[in-house]
């Protein structure tokens, strides 16, 4: 069980540096207003939902060490605004400023509230 749950924690990083990868990559383009979201945001934003999911099942099965739901609740809720925010506007050819920058912000919150919050 211990190698399934790492592959899926090395799958959700795959998912967190597509879509934090697409946005640092278009911060150029944010400056000049022409940024858009790239389909690899997409992705990764829905490869971090379904392995985050999995991850949270695979420890609810597991030994029975606590988890914290509060932290839980509130990445699944940011992740779920950047996923709405990247789906809906994934076709657009420029995405304005300010929502650009939110998607990489939320997603850098993300990454923080993983990492810092026990």
């Amino acid at each position: 069980m211990d190698v399934l749950i790492n592959v899926f924690v090395g799958l959700h990083i795959i998912g967190i540096a597509s879509l934090l990868g697409g946005f640092l990559t278009q911060m150029k383009a944010m400056g000049a207003g022409t940024a858009r979201f790239a389909p690899a945001m997409l992705h990764g934003a829905l490869t971090m939902l379904v392995t985050g999911v999995l991850l949270v099942g695979f420890r609810e099965m597991g030994d029975g060490a606590p988890l914290n739901h509060v932290k839980i609740g509130v990445k699944l809720a940011i992740l779920f605004v950047v996923l709405a925010l990247v789906y809906v506007k994934r076709d657009d050819e420029q995405v304005d400023k300010g929502l650009f920058a939110t998607v990489g912000a939320l997603t850098t919150a993300n990454i923080f509230i993983a990492v810092l919050w026990h």
